[in-house]
């Protein structure tokens, strides 16, 4: 049993009394935290083409978003990070979903995502968008360390960024309170973004012309610094990227196993929007990924307490405890055992409000 009061977890127990209404989900229903999904993009219409999707003005781009919101919510997800908009419209997007933002990522001068408004190109550059989302309201800066697949003449096997001016837009981020997500797939980028300090690092695929080069000293240092490390696991299933990405996901989910095995610190960022395979509301695919490496426990961890910890928002968010937001996520079956039990949504609760 679970008593929300005024939108807060008030208390948890097997025989809890007093006088108050009661909701009785039935029999096999498992009751958790509303779960969360560290890395989306809400603004994204789950196209290939990620650029002509963008052809929007802001406000049927915001009425695009909202919907995306209300889809994630849907599927039990209560709270996102949002990592990449235009305009800075996911700060306006409402609504029951909590919803953490980053604005336009950082980006060099036609670089990845340039599209989205964060180009950059000096220190100086650097060092006012850091403070223009500080203004804004954001929560995290998010800057491209490397290139990626969705932008035309960009390359995931590049790196955009020089150590030192990742290391100063990270120092100026930390000192107006905001958390840093660094993008990165090319080695370099990876390193450079380690060394900044970045707070979480998204991707970590350690893309190569050849396909994937992990770099076992730096996975390790990740262990050991317990750093986060945001995995983008999550796809419906049957839907196959082309044969190229498929070869290098398949040798990236090597060091991906490899980092799990050794208890490092992992959140799930499924990336959401940016393709067919990664709609809104994919999270809960990326337990077929996770159990059989993570066990139950630990991989529902990696998309509630500890995204919530990792995302500032320990205690509040991703448990089902005293003082805790009464976001909550009801399904039929356990999810510890039987990943499909994610699906089978009974009831989605946010602050104590039912939603579905």
């Amino acid at each position: 049993m679970v008593l929300v009061r005024d939108g807060v977890i008030e208390e948890v127990g097997d025989n809890l009394m007093g006088e108050f209404p009661v909701i009785d989900l039935g029999p096999e229903v498992t009751l958790l935290p509303g779960l969360i999904d560290a890395h989306v993009h809400l603004c994204l219409d789950e196209d290939l083409e990620v650029v002509a999707s963008m052809d929007l003005d802001d406000e049927a781009l915001l009425d695009r978003m909202r919907a995306a919101a209300d889809k994630t919510l849907a599927a039990g997800v209560t709270t996102v990070r949002d990592l990449g908009d235009r305009s800075f419209l996911a700060l306006e997007v409402g609504g029951p979903l909590t919803v953490l933002a980053s604005g336009p990522p950082l980006t060099t001068r036609g670089g990845h995502c340039w599209f989205w408004g964060g180009e950059v190109e000096t220190v100086q550059d650097m060092l006012r968008a850091v403070e223009l989302r500080a203004e804004k309201g954001c929560s995290v800066v998010k800057v491209m360390t490397s290139g990626g697949n969705v932008t035309p003449g960009s390359s995931m096997v590049q790196t955009q960024f020089s150590a030192q001016e990742l290391k100063a837009i990270v120092d100026e981020a930390h000192r107006l309170g905001l958390q840093t997500a660094a993008h990165c797939h090319a080695p370099d980028a990876v390193r450079c973004a380690v060394a900044a300090g970045f707070d979480t690092l998204e991707h970590l695929s350690f893309a190569t012309e050849q396909g994937v080069g992990a770099d076992y000293v730096v996975l390790q240092q990740l262990v050991d610094e317990q750093r986060t490390l945001s995995a983008r696991f999550g796809n419906l299933p049957g839907a196959a990227p082309p044969p190229a990405i498929a070869a290098r996901r398949a040798q990236a989910r090597v060091h991906w196993e490899w980092l799990a095995e050794r208890e490092a610190r992992i959140i799930m960022g499924t990336d959401a929007g940016v393709s067919p395979r990664k709609p809104h509301a994919v999270l809960p695919h990326a337990l077929r990924d996770l159990l059989p490496v993570m066990g139950g426990e630990r991989s529902l961890a990696t998309m509630t307490s500890a995204s919530a910890s990792a995302l500032g928002l320990g205690g509040r968010k991703g448990v089902l405890a005293p003082g805790a937001d009464a976001d909550l996520l009801a399904v039929h079956g356990d999810p510890l055992t039987d990943p499909e039990a994610l699906h089978d949504v009974i009831g989605v609760w946010v602050g104590g409000a039912r939603h579905r």
